[in-house]
């Protein structure tokens, strides 16, 4: 008798793990080391200028993304990528508009500081490194 009762209640606990909703998406988890940790850590920022139609820039912009994902000791993970048009604001295009793709890094004040280009030939491990060292100065 107590082998039945113990089939019910798996066979109800079944029914209702079936009926539990799972989102379409799933969070995206980041995980710091805890030497990384602190109360004030916040995630790194990263922005491209950029317009559209432009070849080199959407090139770029599908490596980095690529390079977030890859894992190792000093992943990208916790970059945040933002994306500006530079046609929509008059300063960015004056400043940018025979350089892009330009790559910044952002400080937590906000400011930001340009990155060395990288060129369109270099591979994902290699914008992986190099964007990783940025973020190590």
């Amino acid at each position: 008798m107590l082998s039945k009762g113990i089939g019910t209640t798996a066979a109800m606990a079944a029914r209702s793990l079936s009926m539990v909703h799972v989102p379409a998406h799933k969070p995206k988890w980041v995980f710091t080391p805890l030497s990384l940790c602190s109360s004030a850590s916040k995630p790194r920022k990263l922005v491209l200028y950029s317009k559209p139609g432009c070849c080199l820039c959407d090139g770029l912009k599908e490596k980095l993304h690529a390079a977030f994902s890859l894992s190792g000791p000093d992943s990208l993970h916790d970059v945040e990528l933002q994306v500006r048009d530079i046609t929509s604001n008059p300063e960015w295009e004056k400043a940018y508009q025979y350089e892009i793709p330009v790559l910044a890094k952002v400080f937590s004040d906000g400011t930001e500081e340009l990155l060395p280009r990288l060129s369109p030939r270099l591979g994902v491990e290699l914008v992986h490194k190099k964007i990783a060292a940025a973020f190590k100065q």
